[in-house]
């Protein structure tokens, strides 16, 4: 059945076009997809067919039809896992960098469900389907733990424990920047981008709160350079990330918030040439706890960084080590 979402602009606002509340109201959507049910008709306006353009000035009511996605089955690949834990209920991945999570536009294969559907010959079903159940992503550039399920009950007890926030999730990372203080919590809300909206933003009309725990485990001084621990206890797209860009302490190596400006400001050539290889966010998802959904026990899953983040990591350790000792 397809999902209906009423909306109301609010009364005495100021004038603003309808495709872009609709786009601010369900973030979910892209811009691209809100106006295709527009053009569909499945954007109503007091009851007729709205137009992208039309001007809201207070007062309106919008029924918004999001129809079922057709679905596609994805295709088993042979496609190297680092698996870190598997029973009959569920598999702890080591996600490399570069890998996609799911399936969607512009990567139809050559996913991590694609690889889980080769590599797990035990699949019971989830939500009906012969497929992994996926409950929580990283992004594609982000390595480290994950953990998949293998049946329904797994998964919705694996779900629920991430909906409560008793999954227990560390990353490192490092960021441009000195960090004054030796821990702290970021708790800001994390919404679509108003303009960009391949990018999150803390100052999102309707973010959704995001929590962000944080501890000084190195600092670099003579580079700007921070080390950090992170505990996450929601899990917003681009939580960190979007986090650290607002406290003007982006990531290393994020050329989406703002990280990638700062490599060329780097004075250390070979540092500078160590951070370009990496490519991506230095950011890496390095421990994962959970309660097992069937035997109760608890499961707690660790990787170390990729090597071209240690890489980084390495080099900064020796150069202080001996700057400090010289």
């Amino acid at each position: 059945m397809p999902t209906a979402h009423v909306l109301t602009y609010p009364a005495h606002s100021p004038a603003r076009r309808l495709d872009q509340f609709v786009a601010d109201e369900l973030p979910d959507l892209s811009r691209s997809q809100v106006k295709k049910l527009i053009e569909e008709g499945r954007v109503l306006l007091d009851g007729r067919a709205a137009k992208a353009g039309e001007k809201l000035k207070g007062g309106e009511v919008l029924r918004v039809e999001i129809p079922d996605p057709v679905p596609v089955e994805p295709q088993a690949q042979d496609i190297p896992l680092a698996v870190l834990y598997e029973d009959a209920h569920l598999i702890v991945i080591d996600k490399p960098a570069g890998l996609v999570v799911h399936p969607a536009a512009g990567h139809a294969e050559g996913t991590l469900v694609n690889a889980l559907l080769h590599h797990c010959d035990d699949l019971a079903g989830i939500g009906g389907q012969l497929r992994p159940g996926i409950v929580h992503r990283l992004d594609k550039e982000t390595s480290g733990v994950m953990v998949a399920t293998k049946n329904d009950a797994a998964h919705q007890h694996l779900a629920q424990q991430f909906k409560e926030h008793t999954i227990h999730r560390r990353y490192l990372a490092l960021v441009h920047g000195l960090v004054q203080n030796d821990e702290g919590v970021i708790d800001r809300p994390i919404g679509r981008h108003a303009v960009e909206r391949k990018k999150m933003s803390s100052r999102a009309p309707r973010g959704r709160r995001a929590v962000t725990r944080w501890r000084v485990l190195k600092r670099y001084d003579r580079d700007r350079l921070t080390l950090l621990e992170l505990t996450l206890e929601t899990g917003r797209t681009h939580q960190i990330r979007v986090h650290f860009s607002d406290l003007n302490l982006p990531l290393v190596g994020d050329a989406v918030y703002g990280g990638s400006g700062r490599t060329n400001a780097l004075g250390d050539m070979e540092l500078r040439r160590l951070v370009r290889k990496l490519g991506r966010q230095a950011l890496h998802a390095r421990l994962l706890g959970f309660v097992h959904p069937a035997t109760g026990e608890s499961i707690e899953c660790q990787s170390s960084p990729p090597a071209d983040f240690q890489a980084i990591l390495s080099y900064l350790d020796g150069k202080y080590l001996i700057e400090d000792q010289g």
